[in-house]
């Protein structure tokens, strides 16, 4: 019995994408339901480096046999999936789930900055866009699509951002290293200072406007001794003259 066709039954009766532990451990738990059967025994420990080069195996198969499904991995999770050119008797059969609104253009532009550079902080992410994220930032982790994986090691300890396993469902990739090149977006440099000043931790970085001392010294800098102008010297008083420019009085 074949390991690819093994998982094609699995597969196929599942009720939700499996991922290769969900499917180690059906292997797992199978000779209980099998005593005597040395193929469901000997597969009890099965790796999963063969569970990956089987599954890809089957997905070959399906492909090349032109069926109106397919086996694909989403989010590192395997399942067959129909063939988008079927969807209209699809959606008459089983209805038709509405879907989330499109996402705007400011908000797939700092998603892809996410997920290229992640983990990456707020303010690296307005470096790289020219403009403040708070909204954009606010809609997508409502959506799912990014969380807090942790804090930046600098002064403030910003919040740092990643994709979740949403995103690769919503954009249908396998994994992270499924996405399209962008060494463009990789090259933009980003500058992460030893001390990324903040209003808040993990709020966005102050403007440097707000930030500098306007024509002054910074602290604690030496200010360089400036020339005394000397004084205007003294002018001696007419004879006769009195205070105020007055008339002198008589001796």
């Amino acid at each position: 019995m074949e390991l690819k066709l093994i998982l094609e039954a699995i597969l196929f009766s599942a009720q939700k994408p499996l991922s290769l532990k969900e499917i180690r451990d059906v292997f797992a738990a199978a000779p209980e339901h099998a005593e005597g059967n040395e193929t469901v025994r000997s597969l009890k420990r099965v790796k999963e480096e063969q569970l990956t080069a089987a599954l890809e195996e089957l997905a070959r198969d399906h492909e090349t046999a032109g069926r109106s499904f397919r086996l694909a991995c989403v989010a590192g999770a395997w399942q067959f999936v129909t063939q988008p050119d079927y969807s209209p008797w699809l959606k008459a059969l089983v209805g038709h789930k509405a879907r989330p609104p499109r996402l705007s253009q400011p908000a797939l532009e700092t998603l892809a900055i996410i997920a290229y550079r992640q983990p990456v902080t707020r303010g690296e992410i307005e470096q790289v866009r020219g403009v403040a994220v708070d909204g954009v930032m606010q809609t997508l982790l409502e959506r799912g699509l990014i969380e807090q994986v942790g804090r930046a090691e600098v002064v403030g300890r910003p919040m740092t951002y990643g994709t979740t396993a949403v995103f690769l469902e919503y954009f249908g990739l396998r994994s992270l290293e499924d996405l399209p090149a962008a060494d463009e977006l990789r090259r933009i440099p980003v500058a992460r200072p030893e001390t990324l000043a903040t209003a808040e931790p993990g709020l966005a970085t102050v403007p440097p406007e707000q930030l500098s001392l306007p024509e002054a010294q910074a602290p604690d800098t030496p200010v360089p001794a400036q020339p005394v102008a000397a004084p205007p010297p003294a002018v001696e008083p007419e004879a006769g003259a009195g205070p105020a420019g007055g008339e002198g009085r008589a001796a």
